[in-house]
């Protein structure tokens, strides 16, 4: 195996010196000088081609560490950083990750869990890592003209601009689809030519099919053009498409269609999370009541369903209390009313926040990306380190 240049940053003399005994005894890391000088580093970091391992403990100058993770993250591709810190909590170990570590070790170093975690590091040099932790977000209601289409679509693109991974937003109206409306966009192929084609696809089929946004990690699969080309999809196919998508895409966007027929059914049996959207008017909320009441059918668990009320005013009628009381269920997340900005932004066939980022419905779409990301990174670290949390 070829060497792999090490560095260690550490502001503690005796951590250091632990950490440099450890990764001596493995084979093929050579630890380079040691230096706490933040421009050495990068320096060196960028210049090498060779295959480099940043370790950092982060448990002082919390903030220009994490710049400077970033930093290298960003230009210097053949290196990973394993970042260490003596205050191993879930909001900094997401601000960790974040920042481009692929590995966090607790301090004081355990000599097993730095030797297992620098073994897996050195495992991804071999091997192409894979998007395995992808998570399918459907966007759906039982009833139309309550915005869905737009809550989809800024979302993905949101979620696109505050992680920086790739997305994939799914147009599943197989009879009247509106996403490329809404983005503007003309795609040469549709969900229908990647279904004829599932055998074919790989991450360079992929990223070459898909539709992509602008210069954004936003890929779109549209609705087929012709009503009868959906009528040979099959449940079994959604299901297939969404396990291929999983392995080049950290999140799958759907606009589910407002139905309960199989394909559908099967998108939503497949999601990790379900935004069920509705509206502040009593049929609407019938209806929401209706999805929760067939989803407890369905088995899905209580969590994977989250009410979002769009078109939110303060002054409505029917308040955010007798929203909660009637559905039994609390709200996740309220999209503010703001008709000429989002009739606006789909006229004119793009995202409210390319539009105006300063408007409440623009603000309220980014936070929602931020919350759902943060949430789903909390999941993850939790269920990685659940040992360490539960100590």
């Amino acid at each position: 195996m070829q060497n792999i240049s090490t560095i260690i940053l550490s502001d503690n003399y005796s951590t250091a010196e632990v950490l440099k005994l450890f990764i001596s005894e493995i084979e093929g890391v050579i630890l380079q000088d040691e230096t706490n000088n933040f421009e050495r580093i990068f320096n060196h970091l960028s210049q090498t081609q060779n295959k480099s391992l940043f370790i950092v403990d982060i448990s002082d100058r919390e903030t220009e560490k994490l710049d400077l993770m970033l930093k290298v993250a960003n230009n210097c591709p053949n290196c990973k950083i394993l970042a260490l810190s003596d205050n191993p909590s879930v909001d900094l170990i997401i601000k960790i990750m974040r920042a481009g570590a692929k590995e966090f070790v607790p301090l004081p170093v355990i000599k097993n869990e730095l030797l297992e975690s620098i073994k897996k590091i050195l495992t991804q040099f071999k091997e192409p890592e894979k998007h395995s932790k992808c998570k399918i977000i459907s966007v759906f209601s039982n009833k139309g003209g309550i915005g869905k289409t737009s809550l989809a679509s800024n979302l993905a693109i949101e979620l696109s601009k505050i992680t920086k991974e790739n997305v994939a937003l799914i147009d599943l109206n197989f009879q009247m689809g509106d996403i490329t409306t809404f983005l503007d966009l003309k795609p040469s192929f549709n969900i229908s030519y990647m279904l004829e084609n599932l055998e074919k696809i790989n991450d360079t089929f992929l990223l070459s099919t898909l539709e992509r946004y602008k210069n954004s990690s936003l890929y779109v699969l549209a609705d087929p053009p012709y009503f009868k080309q959906a009528d040979n999809i099959q449940p079994k196919h959604i299901t297939k498409l969404f396990n291929i998508l999983k392995e080049t895409f950290s999140y799958i966007i759907v606009d589910a269609e407002a139905s309960f027929e199989g394909k559908n059914i099967a998108a939503l049996d497949n999601s990790d999370l379900i935004l069920l959207v509705s509206v502040a008017n009593l049929p609407a909320l019938r209806n929401t009541q209706r999805c929760l009441e067939l989803f407890e059918k369905l088995g899905y668990d209580k969590d994977k369903t989250k009410i979002i009320i769009n078109r939110y005013m303060e002054n409505d009628e029917i308040k955010e209390d007798d929203i909660e009381k009637l559905l039994s269920k609390d709200i996740y997340w309220k999209i503010p009313n703001n008709y000429f900005a989002i009739m606006s932004a789909i006229n004119k066939g793009v995202p409210v926040s390319i539009l105006n980022s300063t408007t409440n419905v623009a603000q309220s779409y980014k936070d929602l990306a931020q919350n759902i990301s943060d949430n789903l990174y909390k999941q993850n670290i939790v269920k990685k380190f659940e040992n360490l949390f539960n100590k």
